[in-house]
């Protein structure tokens, strides 16, 4: 048996003696440190790659929806703003469900996206804005939303007169 083949199987090799031995194992095992040290920050590389603004909003639209959202309505704000690509309004029966589905949300979006949205307004439970980059959701309490009337600003002329 070689000394190579010896120094991949932990072996110690014929004429060794026990001084070498133990560096190799020290050497393996740095080996091996710098081996898992250095798969994790490959497969982060991989994961941190930037969510289309479609792919977004549909993992924002499955999330509302998870946590029972009403009447969620998505904007189309390309071409009207610089701010975002689209925006989703929806309402909560209360401010303890809109703190949560704004929790939920920010916490679903960080695990699949490594994505860290901006919230505003969380604690009160009224309003809470997040802020997720290409899209900006409002999640409201229905006499909230129904004050602020956003959809109204921000639908195209055509459909809010209808």
């Amino acid at each position: 048996m070689g000394p190579l083949r010896c120094y991949i199987l932990g072996i110690p090799a014929p004429g060794k003696n026990r001084r070498a031995t133990q560096e190799d194992r020290v050497l393996t095992g740095q080996t091996q440190a710098v081996a898992e040290t250095t798969a994790p920050r490959a497969s982060q590389a991989a994961q941190t790659v930037e969510p289309t603004s479609e792919l977004l909003l549909e993992r924002i639209l499955a999330s509302l929806e998870d946590d029972k959202a009403e009447d969620v309505v998505q904007i189309n704000l390309r071409g009207r703003s610089t701010i975002a690509d689209y925006m989703v309004i929806a309402s909560g029966r209360s401010s303890r469900q809109v703190a949560a589905m704004s929790e939920k949300l920010v916490e679903r979006l960080k695990d699949s996206f490594h994505l860290s949205a901006k919230v505003e307004g969380k604690d009160a439970g009224d309003w809470v804005l997040i802020d997720a980059g290409d899209v900006i959701v409002h999640i409201f309490r229905p006499e909230v939303r129904e004050f602020y009337q956003l959809e109204k600003m921000w639908m195209p002329a055509t459909a809010a007169s209808q």
